[in-house]
């Protein structure tokens, strides 16, 4: 079984409307949407935003008995030639306000069971491939540039690389697939709240095929 992992309502929506067989349920505060995608048994869990969020309903979806776990959603786009709708999907993510390097050293990024900072993610070439930051962050603050860029990011969210974790950990591949709303130096939460709906109906399409 494949299940999605998704932050809001809206995204989850993007999976949802393309099911048949839809039944829903609410497990430990979380809205579960089970039901076939494309012929295939497929669960949808809303995490609800933020990292603690998405890894607690990256478990369930596991101990649920996914064999994989899907992320789609709406991101930040860091690269001047990414264009608002753009589609990408995920080769590898960071958390980069994770940090432990005052106490051993580690580049900043780096979590306690790991010994380098991206996790890598599986893709499939249906688009281009960048690196994902996560963080508790929603924001367009230039004073984390230096750190974004010295770990090649190309998109921003605030799940992907804490659903990436609790895979690798568990040995379950996790694909993730993002639809750019906003391009860093542009104002980030104008540009969200004016892009949302365009970019979701393009995820909807994309999952559709």
């Amino acid at each position: 079984m494949t299940a999605y992992v998704i932050a809001m309502d809206n995204e989850a929506a993007c999976v949802i409307d393309n099911m048949t067989d839809v039944l829903e349920s609410m497990e430990y505060g979380r809205r579960v949407v089970s039901g076939k995608l494309n012929g295939a048994r497929t669960l949808v869990v809303v995490s609800g935003v933020g990292k603690a969020n998405a890894a607690a309903a990256t478990q369930f979806a596991i101990q649920s008995g996914a064999h994989e776990i899907r992320n789609v959603g709406v991101c930040g786009g860091f690269e001047p030639q990414m264009r608002i709708g753009d589609l990408y999907e995920v080769d590898r993510a960071v958390q980069y306000d994770f940090d432990l390097a005052q106490l051993n050293g580690t580049e900043v990024g780096t979590l306690n069971e790991r010994a380098t900072p991206h996790i890598p993610l599986a893709t499939d070439g249906a688009h281009p491939a960048k690196t994902l930051a996560t963080g508790d962050h929603f924001n367009d603050d230039t004073a984390d540039l230096p750190l974004l860029e010295r770990l090649g990011v190309g998109l921003r969210d605030m799940e992907g690389a804490a659903i990436a974790q609790v895979c690798e950990r568990a040995g379950v591949p996790c694909r993730s697939l993002k639809c750019v709303t906003n391009v860093l130096g542009s104002g980030a939460t104008a540009q969200y709240t004016e892009n949302l709906k365009r970019c979701l109906n393009i995820l909807t399409a994309a999952l559709a095929d």
